[in-house]
């Protein structure tokens, strides 16, 4: 008892340090992006997203290299672009009075996003079926696969600077460069310090309940990990800027699903996921996903009674989870 409630204290404080990282990364990105004049496009969906992502990413390398457990890192992969994609519109959309999309985001960042989820699930595929060793419940993620996600990231970037391409700079004056770059990097060394408290109480919490690694990625550590996402969409909609918060999200989910996981592949040099347990929620990754674009795309606009659909599909989400985490249903082999 006394190192369950310690590992809850410590997810509290590491949620809490991972917020105040978050919150001068965001104001430095907001700052440098002013400074060179980029397009708000490019701001949400690349730099911002990217940044953004910083939690997810290291929670990857740090579960990976330093737990040895990649399962972990890719269960907070996948948890985070659920939670992305359903909790942080649904709140943006309530706490803004209108949340618009465009028909950019849907048929360009929406669309490529859901290229992101069918190439992940096409790598974890071949993992299962082509490598040496890989059988239907272990699939093996060699470094050979991983350029294949990062490649299709790299078409990412490359669709995004055709776009900007003949976009007009025009610089911010008073924005101290050197000084912005010094607080975003203390900013994700601030928030690297929290996502390793937060994996700590993860794996605390699986040796307590007895249930595996992946089960708290999924919950705990991609929800503590989604906390920048969060205060970027939600602060963006607060400010009506409706395109970065909604290209925030996609972007971040197509930054952590074509680089974390494959960065953590290659640190580990070869690395074993759960494929039984990775085909249901990679599944239900795609019905949010499907749901969101619905959603968005009607009257381009994210209503409030659609947010709060978001929000019980997310619920739902959390309780077949819980039941599956006690053994009341198994439908998720391997958890």
């Amino acid at each position: 008892m006394v190192g369950l409630l310690a590992s809850l204290v410590l997810a509290v404080v590491a949620v809490a340090v991972i917020w105040k990282g978050s919150t001068h990364f965001e104001r430095a990105a907001a700052r440098l992006s002013r400074y060179y004049g980029l397009p708000v496009a490019v701001h949400g969906a690349v730099v911002v997203a990217v940044g953004s992502s910083f939690p997810e990413i290291s929670s990857v390398v740090i579960s990976t290299l330093v737990h040895g457990e990649f399962a972990l890192g890719v269960g907070a992969i996948v948890g985070s672009a659920i939670f992305n994609l359903l909790v942080i519109p649904a709140v943006s959309a309530l706490v803004s009075e209108d949340l618009e999309a465009t028909r950019s985001l849907i048929h360009k960042d929406a669309q490529f996003y859901i290229i992101s989820v069918l190439v992940l699930f096409i790598v974890f595929a071949l993992g299962a079926t082509y490598v040496p060793g890989g059988t239907n419940s272990a699939a093996i993620l060699t470094p050979e696969l991983a350029v294949l996600p990062l490649a299709t990231y790299g078409v990412y970037i490359f669709l995004h600077q055709q776009d900007a391409s003949d976009h007009v700079a025009t610089r911010a004056v008073g924005v101290d460069a050197r000084r912005e770059w010094g607080t975003l990097a203390v900013a994700l060394l601030v928030i690297t310090v929290g996502v390793e408290g937060l994996i700590r109480a993860a794996l605390t919490f699986g040796d307590v309940f007895g249930t595996s690694s992946f089960l708290w990625g999924l919950t705990v550590i991609a929800a503590g990990t989604s906390l920048p996402d969060a205060i970027v969409s939600v602060r963006a909609a607060q400010n009506d800027d409706s395109v970065t918060s909604l290209t925030n999200v996609l972007g971040s989910n197509t930054f952590n699903l074509l680089v974390a996981i494959p960065v953590g592949v290659l640190l580990a040099g070869e690395a074993t996921i759960n494929f039984l347990a990775a085909i249901p929620t990679m599944g239900f990754l795609a019905v949010a996903t499907l749901v969101f674009i619905v959603f968005t795309r009607t009257d381009l606009e994210l209503t409030n009674l659609e947010a709060y659909g978001f929000l019980g599909l997310y619920v739902l989400f959390l309780l077949w989870m819980a039941l599956e985490s006690i053994g009341v249903i198994e439908t998720v082999r391997g958890i």
